[in-house]
Protein backbone atom coordinates (compact mmCIF):
# COMPACT_ATOMS: atom_id res chain seq x y z
CA UNK A 1 0.00 0.00 0.00
CA UNK A 2 1.38 3.16 -1.05
CA UNK A 3 0.59 6.32 0.72
CA UNK A 4 0.14 9.29 -1.42
CA UNK A 5 1.42 12.46 -0.12
CA UNK A 6 -0.82 15.37 -0.62
CA UNK A 7 0.84 18.62 -1.17
CA UNK A 8 -0.82 21.43 0.60
CA UNK A 9 -0.49 24.98 -0.34
CA UNK A 10 0.73 27.28 2.38
CA UNK A 11 -1.92 29.62 3.71
CA UNK A 12 -1.53 33.17 2.62
CA UNK A 13 -0.15 35.49 5.22
CA UNK A 14 -2.78 37.73 6.68
CA UNK A 15 -2.28 40.70 8.80
CA UNK A 16 -2.85 39.87 12.42
CA UNK A 17 -4.22 42.63 14.54
CA UNK A 18 -2.99 42.76 18.03
CA UNK A 19 -5.64 43.50 20.54
CA UNK A 20 -4.27 45.48 23.39
CA UNK A 21 -6.38 45.68 26.49
CA UNK A 22 -6.82 49.17 27.71
CA UNK A 23 -5.90 49.78 31.27
CA UNK A 24 -8.85 50.57 33.46
CA UNK A 25 -8.59 53.60 35.65
CA UNK A 26 -7.77 52.79 39.23
CA UNK A 27 -10.81 54.65 40.50
CA UNK A 28 -14.12 53.85 38.93
CA UNK A 29 -16.67 56.48 39.69
CA UNK A 30 -20.32 55.63 39.57
CA UNK A 31 -22.91 58.20 38.87
CA UNK A 32 -25.53 58.09 41.55
CA UNK A 33 -28.94 59.28 40.57
CA UNK A 34 -30.25 61.71 43.11
CA UNK A 35 -33.72 61.05 44.35
CA UNK A 36 -36.06 63.93 44.18
CA UNK A 37 -38.65 64.40 46.85
CA UNK A 38 -40.81 61.57 45.48
CA UNK A 39 -40.23 59.34 48.50
CA UNK A 40 -42.70 61.29 50.61
CA UNK A 41 -45.52 60.76 48.12
CA UNK A 42 -44.84 57.04 47.83
CA UNK A 43 -44.46 56.53 51.57
CA UNK A 44 -47.88 57.88 52.43
CA UNK A 45 -50.39 55.39 53.67
CA UNK A 46 -54.13 55.25 53.42
CA UNK A 47 -56.22 56.84 56.13
CA UNK A 48 -57.94 54.29 58.36
CA UNK A 49 -61.65 54.64 58.96
CA UNK A 50 -63.07 52.79 61.95
CA UNK A 51 -66.14 50.63 61.39
CA UNK A 52 -69.31 51.73 63.19
CA UNK A 53 -68.87 49.34 66.10
CA UNK A 54 -65.31 50.64 66.76
CA UNK A 55 -65.99 54.35 66.31
CA UNK A 56 -65.14 56.68 69.20
CA UNK A 57 -68.16 57.93 71.11
CA UNK A 58 -67.35 61.28 72.69
CA UNK A 59 -69.11 62.35 75.90
CA UNK A 60 -70.77 65.27 74.09
CA UNK A 61 -72.48 62.91 71.60
CA UNK A 62 -70.08 63.12 68.67
CA UNK A 63 -69.10 59.88 66.94
CA UNK A 64 -65.59 59.79 65.45
CA UNK A 65 -64.34 57.32 62.87
CA UNK A 66 -60.95 58.70 61.72
CA UNK A 67 -58.08 61.02 62.55
CA UNK A 68 -59.76 63.70 60.46
CA UNK A 69 -62.93 63.42 62.56
CA UNK A 70 -60.84 63.58 65.74
CA UNK A 71 -58.98 66.65 64.49
CA UNK A 72 -62.26 68.40 63.68
CA UNK A 73 -63.79 67.44 67.04
CA UNK A 74 -60.75 68.73 68.95
CA UNK A 75 -61.13 72.08 67.17
CA UNK A 76 -64.39 72.76 69.03
CA UNK A 77 -64.05 70.45 72.03
CA UNK A 78 -64.54 71.96 75.46
CA UNK A 79 -61.80 71.29 78.00
CA UNK A 80 -64.24 69.47 80.29
CA UNK A 81 -65.06 66.95 77.55
CA UNK A 82 -61.39 66.56 76.60
CA UNK A 83 -60.31 65.89 80.19
CA UNK A 84 -63.12 63.38 80.64
CA UNK A 85 -61.46 61.27 77.92
CA UNK A 86 -57.84 62.31 78.51
CA UNK A 87 -57.25 62.58 82.23
CA UNK A 88 -53.97 62.22 84.09
CA UNK A 89 -54.34 58.46 84.50
CA UNK A 90 -55.63 57.59 81.03
CA UNK A 91 -56.09 58.86 77.49
CA UNK A 92 -58.98 57.28 75.64
CA UNK A 93 -58.10 59.14 72.43
CA UNK A 94 -54.55 57.76 72.36
CA UNK A 95 -55.77 54.24 73.13
CA UNK A 96 -58.36 54.41 70.34
CA UNK A 97 -55.85 55.77 67.82
CA UNK A 98 -53.42 52.94 68.65
CA UNK A 99 -55.91 50.07 68.87
CA UNK A 100 -58.44 50.95 66.18
CA UNK A 101 -56.68 53.32 63.77
CA UNK A 102 -53.32 51.49 64.10
CA UNK A 103 -51.14 54.60 64.37
CA UNK A 104 -48.85 53.92 67.31
CA UNK A 105 -46.58 56.93 66.74
CA UNK A 106 -49.53 59.30 66.78
CA UNK A 107 -50.99 57.58 69.84
CA UNK A 108 -47.77 58.00 71.83
CA UNK A 109 -47.63 61.73 71.09
CA UNK A 110 -51.36 62.10 71.65
CA UNK A 111 -50.95 60.53 75.08
CA UNK A 112 -48.58 63.37 76.02
CA UNK A 113 -50.95 66.15 74.91
CA UNK A 114 -52.09 68.37 77.78
CA UNK A 115 -55.13 70.02 76.20
CA UNK A 116 -57.36 69.89 73.11
CA UNK A 117 -55.20 72.39 71.23
CA UNK A 118 -51.96 70.43 71.67
CA UNK A 119 -53.80 67.19 70.84
CA UNK A 120 -55.06 68.76 67.61
CA UNK A 121 -51.49 69.83 66.74
CA UNK A 122 -50.35 66.22 67.11
CA UNK A 123 -53.16 64.98 64.87
CA UNK A 124 -52.43 67.59 62.19
CA UNK A 125 -48.75 66.61 62.18
CA UNK A 126 -49.53 62.92 61.75
CA UNK A 127 -52.19 63.49 59.10
CA UNK A 128 -49.37 64.65 56.79
CA UNK A 129 -48.16 61.04 56.57
CA UNK A 130 -51.47 59.92 55.06
CA UNK A 131 -52.75 60.15 51.52
CA UNK A 132 -56.00 61.98 51.89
Amino acid sequence: MQIKQIKTKPLPKTAVKKVIAKKLPTKVSKKVATKKNTAKKNDKRSLVYAPDQKSFWVKNGQILNSLIALRDALEEMESEVYFYHAGEAHNDFAKWVADVLADDACAVELGKAKNPKSAKTVIVKHLKSYSI
